[in-house]
């Protein structure tokens, strides 16, 4: 028998220029092709008389060759063959576009298996290049469930579908890697047969069976390895805080905290007293006050005689981070510094040596924090802000700067927690599902192009009471084929010929990261009435004299994105309004947008937007660090997700550590799970 890893070049067909056709699937060995599942599949069980095919709908018939096919050649690079066929219920004309082989199969007299669609009117109907088989001929393409395979240029489903069958022949499927008694729980298919009949399926239902044992596996072993992750998090030692009296940083705070911000607050003192890193995920809404909770932990560790680092994803956010913190830190007596790319060299060099020293209690900074010349003195806990633009190895090497520090990171994007589980690993989470009162909500109206002139007029009269205003574009530079408005262009033409009079900023993904940092800060400066931005501005940035936030073509964003862009105004003391703008017509659309305009909970906007986009868009394209599922679906199968993990967690108390086969190959599994998931956060 040949082994999983052989190459696929081992099979008959498959030379040097096939393998590198394979290869732009990710196809390499035998076993990457029995894990290359179908997309979908053709029923093509069903044999129909003549009289009851229907036009454009493909099918397959028995019929017999009424006459001997004649072949034309009409010119250089096309032949046609034409045959009649029939059955008892009707005739059939048949076209054939340079196919030799259906000239030379197709016998006068003999019948066949024919599917294909059926095409015309009254006056007939035809049908063009159907595949047939024999009567007697093994089914390869009629009279069964043919499985639709992803493919690339210049392979086709045919090629595939002869190199599956043959590995299958050859070849032993994947180990089973789940117990047979969470199979019989959930009634899934063993291994061997789920591997055969998702490619060679005897019936629909067959397929549905061995897809749902496929999808069941790749959430198991994610929920698998989770488990495990923080069942190896929970043998790692770290000295407990001895010191956890907050009543001072409390009564020093200029207001109460809401109930979600303390209970937020005990999960991470618990986590400091249990003698383990805590790996904790703070999630809230944009505005829910979550650097409170970071600097009540900031607090303890500096009482405890460790050092805080906070690393946030600009240099804008890292200095408002500073300055805020430094000013609550500074009557308490705790030191904070600023470690930025943008310091000058001795500037760095007095910051890094105060932190190494442990004159500093807190460093705030940039990826500043992560170079090799930043050393601390005893960093006991690392903070990240605005966790999604982090990859798992620089939060990792912040860590690896103290002795098993405590890790506290913080998200303003609510996620369901299903998928939070997903986004954020093994991290424990915590949400702040409460606002500071006082806040007032944000108005949000949907309107479309012929509001233009109010809409302009209503940025007019924001400017001249003193505020600022931001207005979102989709694109950043012109598209014919899109029709959306853009950055570089809508800024112009607000300056110009809209309001010559205001000042117009302009800020995209596109300009380098210090003209980001400047335009943005200029604004924060109040040295801009209007800033044309992208998306680029939907972390990070606090303007508090932002009242009103404009986004064009709002129907090309999700609801969750739009809610966090909302949220860059409402930060200060004046009444603040978001104008989503659309020309979509489309009823799904609107409906979809004005779920934003009654909803100002950024959990419930998150369950609307997983239910209308799925997790797929939800998360945008790779920022997200999801695994690669082969056959799961997050927009459909949330419910095997949880069955899966339920399994999973009950598994790892039972068995996690044992020496069975099943135990070895699922371990084995995990690794190669998690080898790709982590190719995609970095």
């Amino acid at each position: 028998m040949a082994k999983l890893s052989d190459p696929i070049t081992m099979l008959k067909g498959i030379g040097p220029t096939r393998a590198k056709q394979f290869a732009n699937l990710n196809i390499y060995t035998l076993g990457d092709l029995i894990c290359h599942f179908p997309r979908g599949y053709e029923d093509r069980t069903k044999l129909l008389p003549i009289v009851k095919l229907e036009p454009d709908v493909p099918a397959c018939f028995r019929a017999m060759v009424m006459n001997t096919p004649r072949t034309a050649h009409v010119r250089k690079g096309l032949d046609i063959t034409r045959v009649q066929v029939a059955d008892t219920t009707g005739r059939l004309n048949v076209t054939f576009f340079n196919n030799k082989f259906a000239a030379e199969q197709l016998q006068y007299g003999h019948e066949y298996i024919f599917y294909g669609a059926v095409s015309g009117d009254f006056i007939g109907y035809s049908m063009t290049n159907p595949v047939f088989e024999t009567m007697d001929s093994q089914p390869v393409t009629t009279r069964r469930v043919l499985p639709i395979y992803p493919l690339t240029a210049g392979l086709s489903n045919a090629a595939v579908l002869k190199a599956v069958r043959q590995a299958l022949a050859i070849c032993d499927t994947p180990p089973e890697i789940i117990p047979e008694a969470i199979r019989s729980q959930y009634g899934i298919l063993d291994a061997g047969r789920a591997y055969l009949a998702i490619h060679e399926p005897a019936s629909m239902a067959e397929a549905e069976m061995a897809k749902k044992r496929l999808i069941f596996e790749e959430f198991f072993v994610f929920s698998a390895g989770l488990s495990l992750m923080r069942a190896s998090r929970a043998e790692k030692k770290a000295e407990p805080f001895s010191n956890l009296e907050l009543q001072p940083f409390l009564a020093s705070l200029p207001f109460t905290l809401t109930g979600a911000q303390r209970r937020a607050i005990e999960e991470i003192v618990a986590d400091f007293a249990k003698g383990t890193p805590m790996n904790r995920l703070v999630q809230g809404d944009v505005g829910s006050g979550k650097t409170m909770v970071a600097a009540a932990a900031a607090y303890l560790a500096a009482k405890n005689g460790r050092q805080a680092a906070l690393m946030a994803p600009t240099e804008i956010l890292a200095e408002q981070h500073h300055a805020s913190l430094s000013r609550l830190f500074e009557p308490l007596g705790l030191r904070t510094a600023l470690l930025t790319g943008s310091a000058t060299q001795k500037e760095k060099r007095i910051v890094r040596e105060r932190i190494a020293s442990g004159e500093v209690d807190l460093a705030v900074g940039t990826h500043a924090l992560l170079s090799d010349t930043t050393v601390f003195h005893d960093l006991g806990l690392v903070i990240a802000d605005e966790q999604h633009r982090f990859g798992v190895a620089q939060r990792s090497s912040l860590s690896a700067k103290g002795r098993d520090p405590h890790l506290l990171v913080m998200s303003a994007t609510p996620i369901p927690r299903t998928l939070a589980l997903l986004m954020y690993g093994d991290l424990d989470v915590s949400i702040i599902n409460e606002m500071p009162p006082g806040r007032e909500k944000v108005d949000t109206f949907l309107v479309g192009e012929s509001y233009r002139a109010r809409i302009n007029a209503f940025i007019r009269k924001q400017v001249a009471e003193g505020h600022q205003c931001f207005v979102v574009c989709p694109a950043v530079e012109e598209s014919e084929d899109l029709g959306i408005k853009a950055a570089t262009v809508w800024a112009e033409t607000l300056q110009k010929t809209v309001f010559p009079e205001l000042r117009i900023a302009l800020l995209h993904g596109q300009m380098k990261g210090a003209q980001k940092e400047e335009a943005m800060a200029a604004f924060a400066r109040g040295e801009a009435d209007v800033m044309v931005a992208t998306t680029v501005i939907e972390v990070g940035v606090d303007v508090p004299n932002a009242t009103l936030m404009i986004i064009e073509d709002a129907d090309r964003f999700g609801l969750s994105q739009l809610h966090q862009l909302r949220g860059r105004v409402g930060r200060g003391k004046a009444k603040s309004y978001c104008i989503l703008t659309s020309h979509n017509k489309n009823p799904e659309t609107l409906q979809r947008l004005k779920t934003l305009c009654r909803n100002t909970d950024g959990f419930r906007i998150a369950e609307e937007d997983l239910a209308l986009r799925g997790p797929g868009d939800f998360f945008g394209s790779r920022q997200s660090g999801l695994p690669v599922f082969r056959v799961a679906n997050l927009n459909y199968d949330l419910q095997t997700l949880k069955d899966a993990q339920t399994a999973s967690a009950g598994w790892i108390d039972e068995s996690g550590t044992s020496d069975t086969p099943e135990a070895a190959a699922l371990r084995a599994r995990i690794g190669e799970l998690f080898t790709r998931a982590e190719g995609t956060m970095n």
